[in-house]
């Protein structure tokens, strides 16, 4: 079999051993624990089963966190390295991994009490406790300073009303981080547990995209918060767009894990398909394509190896992350697309990751901001402009 080399620019080079050792680690687990399985978990539209203590047992929950709180105390290009894995495997197990760290476990450590961090954050590590992110709302997507979700204060507290939606492992959380606005106007996130008095978490159904995740909706009637389950140190929108930063950054690289695989599934088949008495590899317009595909990973390669360098030295700005996001995710999207039509018919069958990756990647292009709302971020960047608003 024909050596495939993904590493065009020598980007390893770059790479710590430790870094390489994190990667080696994760892609060891994706070949044994999610490859073997997710083909039919998909199909079934069910979750792989004991997913986040497995992803706890490698690290790969709250990397960047410290020791003492139960993560593993690593830098940003090892955590976009996990993702990277990941996703090669299947975009819904690096979303399981992604809200858990940079949703969930990230505003607990930013934001929250040190009884907070104690009680909340060792549990989510090991993956005993799933974490759900409630932001997104029926009528609030893309305008999320909009939300409708409120906060009345309350005897010892707050009475906490609304509903998100669109929510990874909603169904299945222990915790939810939510957001909402209290009666002064102010965004305030709060610690929802599971068992809470009004607190539902129905199960969004007949998913095209993501099927091997749990999504749902986070429903709240009155459910009392107690002052202690209230983060302290934000109250602002501040708060839950730095918790989308640190996640859009890991979608940067985790894509490239999904292209990567299908790019890899490509030129395989293409070396192997004959017709017309030779593999189709040998035919310009397929060459072209796989040629096309290794350009565009190498350049989201080098996008978010920078991004992580300037996001370990503090210097990473919200837009540069969009940028790394919109791009990546598209030219994933774009290579799934390509190269289910190498594979011809049989790119739409489960026997190869195609069809599966091309849908996630569906959402990945929606969810953490779509791909015009990362536009128009860059725009306002460029111009000075804000196009988002009369």
């Amino acid at each position: 079999m024909r050596q495939i080399n993904i590493d065009y620019y020598q980007i390893d080079d770059l790479l710590s051993d430790e870094h390489k050792l994190i990667r080696r680690t994760v892609r060891d687990f994706v070949r044994s624990e999610i490859k073997p399985v997710i083909e039919e978990a998909a199909q079934e539209h069910r979750a792989i089963d004991g997913l986040m203590p497995k992803l706890g047992s490698i690290g790969a929950l709250g990397p960047y966190i410290p020791a003492e709180y139960g993560g593993a105390g690593l830098d940003q290009i090892s955590y976009g390295l996990i993702m990277q894995e990941l996703e090669a495997g299947d975009s819904a197990v690096r979303s399981a991994a992604s809200v858990q760290s940079s949703l969930v476990m990230y505003p607990i450590y930013s934001y929250g009490s040190e009884a907070q961090r104690r009680k909340f954050l060792p549990p989510l590590a090991s993956g005993e406790f799933i974490g759900a992110f409630g932001l997104t709302e029926p009528n609030h997507g893309s305008d999320p300073a909009g939300m409708e979700t409120k906060l009345k204060s309350y005897e010892g507290g707050f009475l906490l009303n609304g509903a998100k939606m669109w929510i990874t492992n909603a169904p299945i959380c222990d915790i939810a981080v939510v957001w909402a606005k209290d009666e002064s106007g102010k965004v305030r996130g709060v610690i929802v547990e599971r068992g809470m008095e009004g607190f539902e978490t129905p199960e969004t159904l007949h998913k095209w995209s993501l099927r091997a995740s749990k999504t749902g909706e986070l429903v709240f009637h009155d459910v009392f918060i107690p002052a202690e389950n209230v983060l302290p140190e934000v109250n602002s929108m501040r708060g839950p767009l730095s918790c989308l930063n640190s996640a859009r950054y890991g979608i940067s690289w985790g894509v490239i894990g999904a292209a990567i695989d299908c790019y890899e599934t490509a030129v395989q088949y293409a070396l192997e398909r004959q017709q017309f008495d030779r593999p189709i590899g040998g035919f310009q317009l397929q060459q072209k394509k796989l040629a096309e595909f290794l350009t565009e990973i190498t350049k989201a390669q080098l996008l978010s190896w920078r991004l992580g360098v300037l996001k370990n030295e503090g210097k990473a700005t919200p837009q540069q992350i969009s940028m790394a996001k919109r791009n990546n995710v598209n030219m994933a999207l774009q290579i799934a697309r390509e190269s289910r039509q190498i594979l011809g018919g049989m790119g739409i069958v489960g026997d190869f990751p195609i069809m599966r990756h091309m849908m996630n990647l569906e959402s990945v292009v929606t969810y953490e901001g779509t791909h015009d709302i990362h536009l128009l971020i860059t725009g306002q960047d460029i111009t000075g402009l804000n196009a988002f608003s009369s």
